[in-house]
């Protein structure tokens, strides 16, 4: 399972496909393995970016990385990372969407929409923040060039972020927001404004065309990578 979270993804953890303080209604508390337990079989649980990122490392963008960063901006902002084929965590899974970015409250005055911290990535970023700042998506506004720039800046800001505490070869960027025409390519140039030239790399192209990307598998990654790890849980 490659699921939302937040959700327990620690295998020697009691609580081991358990969902925690997922804003999701209904769903803290659940656990996959009280339901699929029946089938006997191996289960396998991760956050559904990591299993992206394992997808796109396996049979997309992310082919030939050692250490790969996937992002989706959608319905909420999450970082998987995986490295040599082994999506990394500490005691739990990352937790990129609710890092605080810097802000400037004249450009922005939206207070933000994550129940937890208000003005966190998701809260300013993410699919439903953007709807609720203007009234509908950044694709259904024509992808003006002042909204593309705004939110570019956020992302931006975790894009350059992930270079510093990973250093992955590539970052690939998914997620139905950053379908918006432009979005891409104003994270890519804001990234490397932010970067400010401290980090020097062959893996850092000039304009970053090369190392921020678009998810190879599209909307097929996170399966391809739930199916690996379910092939890694039965020891194939």
């Amino acid at each position: 399972m490659a699921s939302f979270g937040p959700i327990d993804i620690d295998p020697a953890s009691p609580a081991y496909g358990t969902f925690t303080s997922t804003p999701k209604p209904g769903w803290a508390g659940a656990r996959f393995h009280d339901v699929l337990g029946q089938f006997g079989v191996p289960i396998a649980v991760d956050t559904d970016v990591n299993g992206a990122a394992l997808g796109e490392w396996l049979k997309g963008a992310g082919q030939g990385c050692t250490t790969l960063a996937y992002t989706t901006v959608g319905t909420g902002i999450g970082t998987g990372v995986v490295r040599m084929g082994k999506p990394l965590m500490g005691f739990s899974h990352y937790e990129s969407g609710h890092i605080r970015p810097p802000r400037d409250h004249a450009a922005d005055p939206f207070e933000g929409s994550c129940p937890y911290h208000g003005d966190c990535l998701e809260g300013l970023a993410a699919g439903p923040a953007i709807i609720a700042r203007w009234g509908q998506s950044l694709s259904e506004l024509g992808s003006p060039s002042d909204k593309i720039e705004l939110i570019a800046d956020y992302i931006a800001h975790l894009a350059a972020n992930l270079v510093l505490l990973h250093m992955p070869d590539r970052l690939i960027f998914g997620g139905g927001v950053m379908k918006a025409p432009g979005l891409l390519q104003a994270v890519r140039r804001l990234t490397e404004v932010k970067l400010g030239g401290y980090v020097r790399a062959p893996q850092l192209d000039p304009g970053l065309e090369q190392f921020i990307v678009a998810p190879a598998l599209g909307d097929h990654a996170g399966i391809t990578g739930a199916i690996e790890l379910g092939r890694m849980a039965a020891g194939q």
